[in-house]
């Protein structure tokens, strides 16, 4: 496990940055958290990494949003309003999981259907400090592991 302590909307961005640039095909990376809690900005700096920031927007009602750059394909899941791994299936969200980067929001309504291989960040809000955001790592597989590793030797 790898903590992380965001100062600001900023941090947050820069650290999903930092993170992106060890991200490829097949990567999952499952966020949790409260409603405010800094996914939303999280994503916005992965995106941001492939130049794609201007395009990001909530897929609350759409449930996935494509982002293709290049040769990369990322994918934006909000899985909160489905009720379980089965609403996931029926909409095809399987064949995402191989075919690029996803990102889940919420996706521990679906983790008992994810590969073996994952990094799921948990994001809080600080009770000492509203601004701070405090984002925990943990490593789901062996390339997870790796990925973690290397950001924490990044030290972003």
């Amino acid at each position: 496990m790898y903590k992380y302590v965001s100062k600001s909307e900023n941090d947050t961005i820069n650290f999903a940055y930092n993170l992106a640039k060890l991200l490829k095909k097949g990567d999952i990376l499952v966020l949790t958290g409260d409603l405010g809690s800094g996914k939303t900005k999280f994503t916005q700096g992965i995106l941001k990494y492939f130049e794609l920031e201007d395009e990001i927007s909530s897929p609350t009602f759409t449930i996935v949003n494509e982002y293709h750059k290049n040769s990369t394909n990322i994918y934006h899941f909000d899985v909160y309003r489905l009720s379980d791994s089965d609403e996931f299936y029926a909409i095809g969200g399987d064949e995402y999981l191989n075919n690029g980067i996803c990102i889940i929001e919420w996706g521990e309504i679906i983790e008992d259907i994810l590969p073996k291989d994952y990094v799921k960040i948990k994001f809080t809000k600080d009770s000492q400090n509203e601004d701070n955001r405090i984002l925990e790592l943990t490593a789901n597989g062996d390339n997870s592991n790796k990925i973690i590793n290397e950001i924490k030797n990044s030290k972003s």
